[in-house]
């Protein structure tokens, strides 16, 4: 069985540092400290961005090769240390051990995308005779790296949310510092081992665990030139107003819908939409929250729904047969237990689950919920979606855009018309048919409209964001 250390350090300017043991993460699932992590102060984290400042030509400088070097060892190291990553992952999130391994693997896989990706920045050549002024006149252009880089990641998927923006920023040679969730710092502080390993220039990278506080740097500095964000909206729409010049990535909440039609298979609805809904307890951003449901199949599914909610095992995620670990914290699930009783309230049924035991809450699913209610309209982040049925599909189309969010939507239907009308329609960064928006592959662009985020995340999507197009331009003169 892997272990945690004892301690850990932060990174700063390549090397790893121990000025203190401030930051301590507990075991998510008894509450105890697991391992304490080196904090850093605005100090460090000043010089960190200084060291990327004076990294961004050499890291530019970087040969393809070199920069694809660098990933596939990250990728090697990983494949060699991927029980200790599941282990340290589920102990600092409560993440089941099952689904730490899969994160590991997609970790894996971005990095791995990434090295693929980082001999592919191609550029154009441009014809620019388009009319009689420019004859005689060549264009092209290629991308260059934009520069240092901002990197605030969240704590419900602390790896490959990490990796998502480490990865395609050595793609592309571009110097990053970074700040991971306070709450699950061990899987970039890891990542950050790895990394020094490598022969990438002093000040490529910095990894700093760093109280919110005291992290205003990461955003307001003139100094880096992209910030790319992961978390709530209310955060991620308030660093974008203080960032100033620097180009904004946000990736942030949503309230994710599946529509499944009459013509459904239900078992297979069934089956994924519980994965959706409750896999690492809820706590996705395109976790399924609302369940919409056609009136001729409505109490089919939602008897298999509830009989499979029931079903699943909750408990200690390092337990093989837990499918529901605990909450990051109890104030989260404090939080959620009080909107379930505030719907229930309004009206709505509790079809099962809603009971809370610490940070353990039950898988819970709920029917007749009124508008307005938080529990609707806002981000879950937890254990918990509702149940309604339609009869019109176009309705249906609209009660999923009914939110002020917009990050991905699912499909269950046999008819490649309302696919495609779907598509067309859903304001989403995503549409899934035969499947719950919870799915994602690490190399398709992901990210959402409204109050979801802006632009996206994919390892070839984030390296566009990471450069800037240069442009060249010859005139041709008669020889």
């Amino acid at each position: 069985m892997p272990s945690l250390k004892s301690s850990y350090p932060l990174y700063l300017a390549n090397r790893a540092i121990t000025p203190n043991q401030d930051l301590v993460v507990t075991d998510k699932f008894t509450g105890k400290p697991a391992t304490r992590v080196a904090l850093a102060d605005p100090a460090m984290i000043d010089d960190a961005i200084a060291a990327a400042v004076r990294a961004t030509g050499p890291m530019a400088e970087m040969a393809a090769y070199e920069r694809q070097a660098v990933l596939t060892h990250c990728v090697t190291r990983f494949q060699e240390r991927a029980d200790e990553l599941a282990y340290a992952l589920c102990i600092e999130a409560g993440k089941p051990i099952r689904d730490s391994r899969g994160e590991v693997t997609r970790l894996i896989d971005t990095f791995r995308i990434a090295a693929e990706e980082s001999v592919r920045m191609t550029g154009e050549v441009q014809p620019l005779d388009i009319s009689a002024r420019a004859r005689g006149y060549q264009g092209m252009w290629k991308r260059v790296p934009i520069g240092p880089c901002s990197f605030i990641s969240p704590f419900n998927f602390p790896l490959n949310l990490a990796a998502h923006k480490i990865a395609p920023a050595i793609a592309v040679g571009c110097p990053f510092v970074m700040k991971p969730a306070s709450r699950t710092p061990l899987g970039a502080i890891i990542i950050g081992e790895v990394l020094a390993e490598t022969d990438l220039p002093e000040g490529a990278f910095s990894i700093l665990p760093a109280s919110r506080n005291g992290a205003d740097l990461f955003t307001t500095d003139d100094r880096l030139k992209l910030l790319s964000f992961t978390g709530s909206p209310e955060v991620g729409w308030a660093l974008k107003a203080k960032s100033g010049k620097k180009k904004v990535v946000l990736e942030l909440g949503g309230n994710a819908a599946v529509i499944v039609d009459r013509d459904s298979d239900l078992d297979d609805a069934a089956e994924r939409i519980i994965f959706g809904a409750f896999y690492q307890s809820g706590q996705s951003c395109i976790g399924v929250q609302r369940i919409l449901i056609h009136e001729d199949i409505y109490d089919a599914l939602r008897d298999r729904l509830v009989r499979r909610a029931r079903a699943l095992v909750s408990g200690n995620p390092l337990d093989e047969d837990t499918f529901i670990g605990p909450m990051i914290d109890e104030k989260e699930a404090e939080r959620l237990e009080a909107w379930i009783g505030e719907a229930r309230d309004a009206g709505a049924r509790v079809l099962c689950g809603g009971e809370r035991d610490g940070n353990m809450l039950q898988a819970t699913l709920m029917e007749g919920v009124p508008h307005g209610q938080r529990i609707r309209d806002e981000e879950a982040f937890g254990p918990v979606a509702i149940l309604s049925s339609f009869s019109d599909f176009e309705a249906a189309l609209d009660e999923v855009n009914d939110s002020r969010f917009g990050l991905q939507a699912g499909i269950f239907t046999r008819d490649i018309h309302k696919a495609m009308a779907a598509w067309d329609r859903l304001e989403v960064g995503g549409v899934l048919i035969g499947d719950v928006p919870s799915y994602r592959v690490d190399n398709m662009p992901y990210g959402g409209v409204k109050d979801s985020g802006l632009g996206r995340e994919g390892v070839r999507f984030a390296m566009e964001d990471m450069t800037e197009i240069r442009n060249l331009v010859i005139r041709h003169r008669p020889i």
